[in-house]
């Protein structure tokens, strides 16, 4: 066992903190903007060009030199999206000219085309007078040339990719997604669709982790069920101790068939705590295997119990992969809450109790918080952290709200 073990339970800050330490960026790769939905930049990306690139029209209207209004100008041209007009402005001249297309050179301010509803031809009388660059977008007032407009950590987003092709940035370097293994164990389990036997229960952590690590930015592989004997046990650990981050659920724990933490310190796992000071998710197990060639593997033991497992991804595993892929801020986000209830304190463990948000905002305590009530948890949009202390919170402390939605 290791020291934080025979020492008692660790805090759920500082098992946290013992996790990102583990929990280097992997090696960055480039990949094209169109596939870079999700994933962390492992530079700063700095704009290569102005943008706007140009002096542009914030509106469809006419270019003119604001010293020449009020008056009647001649229309010598026109300014469209993608054709500007080439020649620079004289005195009493004017260019249609459209939303997003360049100023010409010489032209100071831009003529709604409300203001003119009677132009055309080849005159326009501007009925008053026009402010200096009025209408006009200057050439950087998005962004300057030099400047770092998406920084090293960002999860790209649709406005992220937008600002990328913007900037004419076609291809990204970005973290690498970690490869997780998802292993279940545990005799009883039968996939959901077979029949259940006497004693068997569904499978369900392993395919609820897999989706939580699939929006996590993971790359998931969901082994088979591994039985509770310590051939299987070791074959089916083996193989996910070839992934960059291996994720079991059950078997943590100290009943006889908890074999899982046995099996790992056979094959190298160097086991850096077990057991958090929270409820629900105590047995959570945490430690790293390094093999000959310095690759690495982090290693997860959760319960088995299906809303401690997924407590303890939340809190502790979805962090991880973040950090794995280069994020910024690894999380967990909390969020204050307003807690719509008292609530007494454990005066050990922090309590991951599951809410509801209600009108007005309120954190509404669900009817069912033990570990194994999962259908509860469906109905759940978030976790209230209600740290450890030996008295009772009020309706309306403000508390940490982690949302799971």
């Amino acid at each position: 066992m290791s020291e934080a073990g025979k020492a008692g339970l660790m805090a759920v800050d500082a098992a946290l903190a013992a996790i990102l330490a583990q929990a280097q960026p992997l090696p960055a790769e480039t990949v094209s903007l169109t596939h870079s939905h999700g994933r962390y930049l492992a530079v700063d990306v700095a704009a290569p060009l102005d943008l706007p690139p140009f002096r542009a029209s914030a509106l469809d209207g006419f270019a003119v030199r604001h010293a020449d209004t009020p008056g009647r100008l001649r229309i010598v041209g026109e300014s469209a999206a993608g054709a500007p007009y080439g020649e620079p402005l004289g005195a009493g001249e004017a260019v249609l000219i459209s939303t997003g297309a360049v100023v010409p050179d010489g032209a100071d301010a831009v003529v709604p085309v409300e203001w003119v509803p009677d132009a055309g031809g080849e005159t326009l009388l501007v009925p008053e007078r026009v402010n200096d660059q009025n209408a006009i977008r200057a050439a950087g007032s998005d962004v300057r040339q030099g400047t770092v407009t998406l920084a090293r950590g960002t999860r790209m987003s649709a406005v992220h990719i937008g600002t990328a092709a913007a900037l004419g940035l076609g291809r990204l370097l970005c973290g690498r997604p970690p490869s997780v293994a998802v292993l279940a164990t545990g005799s009883e389990l039968r996939q959901p669709g077979d029949r259940l036997a006497p004693g068997q229960i569904y499978n369900s952590n392993a395919p609820m982790l897999a989706s939580a690590l699939a929006t996590a930015g993971a790359s998931v592989t969901l082994l088979a069920a591994a039985a509770d004997t310590q051939t299987e046990h070791r074959e089916a650990v083996a193989l996910a101790l070839e992934h960059d981050v291996m994720v079991s659920t059950g078997g943590v724990s100290v009943g006889g068939h908890d074999l899982v933490r046995e099996v790992m310190a056979e094959l190298g796992v160097h086991e850096l705590f077990w057991r958090v000071a929270m409820k629900p998710g105590k047995p959570l197990s945490f430690g790293v295997r390094t093999q000959p060639d310095g690759r690495r593997t982090l290693v997860f033991g959760v319960p088995g119990n299906p809303v401690s497992a997924l407590v303890c991804f939340e809190l502790f595993v979805r962090p991880a992969v973040a950090a794995l892929q280069g994020a910024r801020d690894p999380g967990p986000h909390y969020a204050p809450g307003t807690l719509a209830s008292s609530i007494r304190r454990d005066p050990g463990r922090d309590q991951l109790i599951r809410v509801r948000r209600a009108a007005g905002g309120a954190l509404e305590p669900l009817r069912g918080q033990q570990s194994h009530q999962l259908a509860e948890l469906a109905g759940a949009d978030g976790l209230a952290r209600i740290r450890a202390g030996a008295d009772e919170l009020a309706a309306g402390t403000v508390v940490d709200y982690l949302p799971l939605r």
